[in-house]
């Protein structure tokens, strides 16, 4: 037995690893979708959830089982109702009476959108850490407090995928071509065939979508905003970072604004936002801008200067005798994370935000915010020997 050789720790990041690669490998759960009517005197009582008939890949591991929902259930498991017969009588244990109003659904975690993923039959636990990846990666979605938001090119390619891709983007046809992919896993359909159902159909979608789907990047939609350089009615153009106005005498006038919407949803400028900083190469203040990679400093002289400047977080590097600062930054991928405006002489880096203030405990320069569902946010020592911990305020 393994685990008489591994620490309490080792033995369970083992065990999950182990339940995972085991996982990924069985049949997917089987279960039928079920509403309970109970009748009682005048009032009828309604339960819906689902009656487990296989267990499949759960009898090992279930995602996001440790993660509640938005009634205190425990994941999946809290949906799961007993096998009754109809007319089958039923005794009353408990009554609870609770007043609730009608509220939006909540936003996807990353647990919460995989089992929706399981209960709609779309993906396979080998692929869910890729498509959460991928929906970040390529910035459809980002994920703030352990919630997903998406964005507004998200936004933009489903509308498009779904004109013009409805069969394929349709949620039925996924979750049955990964049924047939099953069946071709078994020996049961032969993968010529299930390839030629689906392409045949799939290539009409896609010539008439090379043809008819619009050219976002070509689209100019004109404002009511005039340009400050040269006085020609500004456009709304779409870039790799999203919306934004530019001048329609391009290329003659290189003008661009931020832009936003007001209270009544009409267009406005984008207030610039200086820094207290001068630039190096010109003297001009510096302002912030947006990037691939997140916010940065850059001259408010552009294009004429191009210098940009990393924004620190008012902390010094907590590396010996470095002079740096703490920066945000992001990984290709997108992935925020805090590093030192030295590097590369510098490689101190941290997933956790650093905040600007001491540790009272052990004096460390320094706290970062950390985030769990149970606990909420919090600001938490660096030094893992301190302990020290507070809840950050709002």
């Amino acid at each position: 037995d393994i685990k008489e050789y591994l620490s309490k720790d080792e033995f369970k990041l083992y065990q999950l690893i182990w339940n995972r690669f085991v996982a990924s490998q069985m049949n997917p759960a089987v279960f039928d979708q079920t509403t309970i009517d109970i009748s009682g005197a005048n009032c009828i009582f309604r339960a819906q959830g689902q009656v487990m008939k296989f267990p499949g890949f759960t009898i090992v591991y279930t995602e996001g089982k440790d993660e509640k929902d938005e009634n205190g259930e425990n994941g999946e498991l809290g949906k799961l109702l007993p096998e009754l017969k109809e007319s089958e009588p039923l005794k009353l244990v408990e009554l609870n009476t609770q007043q609730k109003f009608t509220q939006p659904p909540p936003r996807f975690s990353e647990a919460s959108l995989v089992r929706e993923l399981e209960e709609k039959g779309i993906g396979r636990p080998s692929t869910y850490a890729a498509i959460l990846s991928t929906i970040q990666d390529r910035e459809y979605a980002r994920l703030e407090l352990r919630k997903f938001y998406p964005t507004e090119l998200g936004i933009l390619v489903t509308e498009l995928l779904i004109k013009s891709f409805p069969t394929v983007l349709d949620i039925a046809f996924t979750a049955d071509m990964e049924n047939k992919l099953d069946l071709i896993e078994e020996g049961k359909s032969k993968r010529t065939e299930t390839l030629n159902d689906f392409y045949s159909p799939f290539a009409q979608e896609l010539d008439k979508a090379k043809s008819e789907m619009r050219n976002v990047k070509k689209e100019e939609t004109p404002t009511d905003l005039v340009c400050e350089k040269c006085g020609a009615q500004m456009i709304i153009k779409w870039g790799r970072n999203g919306k934004f106005v530019a001048c329609s005498n391009y290329p003659e006038c290189k003008n661009t604004m931020n832009i936003k919407r007001d209270e009544n949803g009409d267009l406005a400028k984008e207030e610039t936002e200086y820094s207290d900083h001068l630039c190096e190469k010109c003297g001009k203040r510096m302002v912030f801008k947006y990037g691939r990679f997140g916010r940065f400093l850059g001259c408010e002289g552009y294009p004429e200067c191009k210098s940009t400047m990393a924004i620190t977080l008012g902390i010094k590097c907590p590396e010996k005798d470095c002079p740096g600062s703490l920066t945000e930054k992001k990984t290709k991928k997108g992935r925020t994370f805090y590093g030192c405006s030295n590097y590369p002489k510098c490689t101190f880096a941290s997933w956790d935000k650093p905040v600007a203030e001491s540790c009272p405990n052990c004096g460390s320069p320094y706290l970062v915010e950390k985030y769990s569902k149970s606990k909420g946010a919090q600001k938490l020592c660096p030094n893992k020997e301190c302990g020290y911990k507070s809840d950050l305020e709002n």
